[in-house]
């Protein structure tokens, strides 16, 4: 009876991880940095739950990463446990500077009532891990937890009362397993994975065609227009950056009022890669050319909703859209903009937090415009050409008229000069399913 009841439990408990809860999102005015301060160091060093208990990592072969995403980081093993005869209850992964940290969990087997927390040391950032009966018990492959923002994720197992017979033996075959860690760049790790995708794809051109920041960088943090140019600033506010896997990015946007946002194919082209996505918003600078940043508010990629692999776009919906209703929409403008139109692009290049690309010094007018309205994409007269900035992550980003606020394209391409897919093209495409 002993084995079968612990089992039986466990069963009714559940495992893997189907969903998650996020707590309230902290305020806007909080800040979060990539480092942590020594004197919150010195206090996780004192405190036995925050010892590094993960092994020495090992970094797996390097990942090939899709065209036009960008690399958000890096993949370690590692192996780590939380059970429940040996107290041990949580541990705490830190990898100094880094961006974020993302956990996988191999095995995720609890008892009825209890649960996981993956937070940060301080505990502002809280996502809630509840388990279900048939993924660890047939053994699947684990799942993903929702990623922490900053350098360092304590990860906590939460228990009831146990009493359990003395069932010792069964129920250390329950607990947690974390297998692997996937980790945010630092900054200075950021900057070189960027200028390696810019140098990669100057190779990979034609003979004659620039990398994608076509002359110099000219992008600027989007809380840079918000006394300038405040509506530049609240459209940037619609735009989100996506994680995919943990060590891919690339920028989607609200189309519209209800549960609707959109990102490139070569982004989320099936179910399977839809699978594992966080949509990041209000992931921007507080100050301009600043390093503190908001604290995101993050949701999962939801449904997959349509996509087409010849105008390049992805339709999806996201998890607590009531989260996220508050930083607004995009509204679309349905025409062929005219050669000259001047444009701007709220976007989350190499990953960054929020910038827009506006002003260019390949435009006479000093403003990036419409190069070629007729211009070809994956078919023939799908696109729109510019020479606004952009790089890898930068892949789904609106295109915004300065003449009417109201996107015009969907950013897919570089090689300046750069392109989006026509948006009156791909809304005949999606609005029955608006």
């Amino acid at each position: 009876m002993g084995i079968s009841a612990v089992l039986a439990l466990a069963t009714a408990a559940g495992a893997s991880v189907l969903h998650e809860r996020t707590a309230p999102p902290a305020a806007e005015h909080a800040l979060v940095s990539g480092v942590q301060a020594p004197a919150e160091r010195a206090a996780a060093a004192a405190d036995p739950a925050a010892a590094v208990v993960a092994e020495q990592p090992q970094t797996p072969p390097a990942n090939v990463y899709a065209t036009g995403r960008a690399e958000a980081g890096k993949l370690e093993q590692t192996h780590t446990v939380l059970g429940y005869l040996d107290g041990k209850k949580s541990a705490t992964l830190r990898y100094p500077g880094a961006e974020f940290v993302k956990v996988h969990f191999s095995q995720l087997v609890l008892l009825p009532g209890d649960y996981l927390t993956v937070s940060d040391p301080r505990r502002t950032e809280v996502h809630r891990v509840d388990g279900d009966a048939v993924g660890s018990v047939l053994g699947t492959a684990g799942r993903w937890a929702m990623s922490v923002t900053g350098d360092t994720a304590l990860v906590e197992l939460h228990t009831g009362a146990l009493d359990l017979l003395g069932l010792g033996a069964a129920v250390d075959r329950l607990g947690v397993v974390v297998d692997r860690v996937t980790h945010g760049y630092t900054e200075a790790e950021r900057d070189r994975a960027s200028e390696s995708y810019r140098l990669a794809k100057k190779r990979q051109a034609r003979t004659g065609r620039e990398e994608t920041v076509c002359g110099d960088d000219e992008k600027a943090d989007a809380v840079c227009y918000r006394t300038t140019d405040p509506v530049v600033y609240r459209r940037s506010k619609a735009v989100a950056r996506m994680l995919i896997d943990g060590v891919e990015l690339c920028t989607a946007w609200r189309i519209g009022p209800t549960n609707r946002m959109i990102t490139n194919n070569h982004c989320v082209a099936d179910e399977k890669q839809a699978a594992d996505v966080e949509v990041w918003f209000n992931y921007q600078c507080a100050e301009c050319g600043g390093y503190a940043v908001f604290r995101p508010t993050k949701v999962w990629l939801d449904q997959l909703i349509t996509t087409d692999k010849v105008l390049d776009f992805s339709l999806f919906s996201v998890t607590d859209f009531d989260q996220v209703e508050k930083f607004g929409y995009l509204d679309l403008d349905l025409r062929r903009p005219a050669e000259g139109e001047e444009l701007y692009i709220p976007q989350h290049p190499a990953g960054a937090p929020a910038m827009v690309a506006l002003t260019s010094d390949k435009d006479a007018a000093g403003n990036c415009a419409v190069q070629d309205n007729a211009y070809t994409g994956y078919a023939e007269d799908t696109d729109v050409s510019y020479y606004c900035d952009t790089e890898g992550g930068s892949s789904g980003s609106p295109v915004i008229s300065r003449q009417t606020n109201k996107v015009v394209a969907l950013h897919h391409f570089g090689g300046c000069p750069n392109s989006g897919v026509r948006i009156e093209l791909i809304f005949d495409k999606i609005k029955s399913k608006m």
